[in-house]
């Protein structure tokens, strides 16, 4: 290792004095002129993390939902998930080493991971559209080449796009080919051939209004509409050329502050939907006849999809063990849902789309969104071999369609992470198949009346959590105290958990009203307040 080349690039990415990152669920992400030493570091771990696994690597430049002024790096791992945890403590070392520490830092991580130095590494790029991520991704390439890596630079990608690509690089394209033409044809052929099945209920069916985020998943969505059939009609808003990038658009805004985003004119009971800033995440909504604006998030995302691949796993009559998976924060009526109407098993883990993926893997088929629309569907490598199998040579004809179908769903949704895109072709071509308006989506369960709040503490480290978070361990008495509360309100449900990036604790709580939601949240928020060491004011009403 030129250790010589390391110290002399490495003084042209220096480190602010007194900057500490954390690499965290979402990577490293803050302002972006404070990133420029973090994007050169990840470059260096991203060739020990290549070598150590002797697969490509994925390094994708994007702060997702956040303003346009932060930005943010991710590294992906061979199969096109999420980097290792073990390699998180070491991409959170990297980052906050001194000058001096560096080469140091290097060789223990060579060690602790078992690093062969004469491998060969492989590094794949992608980028959003932020106005500073071109200039951040060239600090990427620099690292990567101080020590002597390959690298491919995709530019301008979506998130799970680039997953996309270093998961088919290493499965030596058996997933596909690792290229934007392969991801586009693989999706636009099963969805083309999904909806040719669908009995054709007028033109007005394939009408859909996407709020792109004026991000990246407006250039590469409008790339991929000439791949898809005429009758679909996707019309793009927000797509970068006037605003800024999330601002007062895209699913993140629409999710929370529940209504529509700006610059998309809606019309009573039109589909539409909002991607957020890297196009991983995506909900649907609509405003009725009478303008009440209605939004379908994750939850129900997954219990469209559940209840499609239920039906079709019937029809095939295999015997496949299919599960959901949420966290804490599903709406209490898409849990009843699931396990009472459907009889699908349904599993809670902790926030974090690794914990849910995870989990996913234990099934043949498992479904997991988090309710702000991030998620996807991931097929076992036994289940996928049948069903394929199946569908090419079931003698009976309904079984066989039955397949053809879950083969062409299988080619449809990307399982490497959540995807804007696939995961909105997925829906398009449910309702088409089923022939569902979007209102008769909405009405499959009703969400009971939530709240979601923040107290600002001292230190969040005060409070621990178990059963996947919905129940506080410390500080002592809190749990007690929310238990009581929870007795004066019906269908009521409510759990804290320390913000993941900053100090203030998350309040979550649901009740059969809203008046009821609302008050229960407050209640439990002065609770936090006063037993975890509340800043400033006590929570207002």
């Amino acid at each position: 290792m030129d250790f010589e080349a390391l110290k002399k690039y490495s003084t042209l990415h220096p480190k602010p004095a007194g900057l500490t990152l954390q690499y965290g669920t979402a990577g490293f992400r803050a302002r972006a002129e404070q990133l420029d030493h973090i994007m050169f570091r990840m470059g260096l771990l991203a060739v020990l993390r290549s070598k150590a696994v002797a697969s490509t690597i994925g390094i994708m430049v994007t702060a997702s939902h956040n303003p346009e002024e932060d930005n943010g790096v991710k590294l992906v791992d061979p199969l096109g998930e999420m980097l290792h945890p073990s390699w998180e403590e070491y991409a959170t070392q990297l980052a906050n080493a001194e000058e001096e520490e560096l080469q140091n830092i290097i060789t223990e991580i060579c060690q602790q991971a078992a690093v062969n130095q004469h491998k060969d590494a492989s590094v794949f790029i992608g980028r959003d559209t932020r106005p500073s991520s071109k200039k951040l991704s060239q600090s990427v390439i620099d690292g990567i080449s101080v020590l002597g890596g390959q690298y491919h630079d995709y530019g301008l990608v979506t998130t799970p796009q680039l997953h996309y690509m270093v998961c088919c690089q290493n499965t030596q394209g058996q997933y596909g080919k690792a290229t934007l033409e392969g991801y586009y044809e693989k999706l636009s052929k099963a969805f083309t051939e999904l909806i040719k099945q669908a009995p054709s209920s007028g033109e007005h069916q394939r009408h859909l209004k996407v709020d792109c985020a004026n991000g990246i998943g407006a250039l590469k969505l409008s790339e991929m509409v000439s791949y898809f059939p005429k009758e679909v009609l996707i019309q793009l808003y927000n797509d970068g050329s006037k605003e800024k990038l999330n601002h007062l658009c895209g699913a993140d805004f629409v999710k929370v502050n529940q209504k529509p985003p700006r610059g998309l004119d809606m019309k009573p009971n039109e589909r539409c939907c909002s991607f957020d800033g890297d196009a991983d995440r995506i909900v649907y909504y609509y405003v009725d006849t009478s303008g009440q604006f209605h939004l379908i998030d994750g939850d129900k995302i997954a219990a469209l999809i559940s209840v499609f691949l239920k039906e079709l796993l019937a029809k095939v009559g295999q015997s496949f063990e299919m599960a959901v998976v949420q966290t804490a924060y599903a709406n209490g009526s898409s849990t009843r849902y699931l396990e009472q109407t459907l009889k699908v098993p349904v599993h809670c883990v902790k926030t974090g789309v690794k914990h849910l993926h995870h989990k996913a893997q234990e099934f043949d088929i498992g479904v997991y969104f988090e309710a702000n629309g991030h998620g996807t569907v991931l097929f076992s490598k036994a289940a996928e071999t049948q069903i394929r199998q199946l569908a090419k040579e079931e003698k009976d004809a309904e079984k066989r369609e039955a397949a053809k179908v879950l083969e062409n769903m299988i080619d449809l949704i990307n399982q490497t992470v959540g995807d804007a895109v696939s995961d909105m072709l997925v829906i398009e071509a449910i309702l088409a198949l089923k022939g569902l308006t979007v209102q008769q989506w909405d009405a499959i369960y009703t969400d009971l009346p939530n709240r979601l709040l923040k107290v600002q503490v001292a230190d969040r480290r005060v409070i621990s959590t178990a059963d996947a978070e919905r129940r506080a361990v410390s500080p002592a008495g809190l749990q007690q105290d929310i238990d009581a509360l929870l007795k004066s309100y019906k269908l009521a449900r409510a759990f804290v958990r320390p913000s993941g990036t900053e100090d203030v604790v998350r309040v979550y709580a649901e009740a059969d009203t809203q008046e009821n939601a609302d008050a229960l949240a407050h209640e439990v928020s002065l609770a936090v307040y006063h037993l975890a060491g509340g800043k400033g004011e006590p929570p207002q009403p």
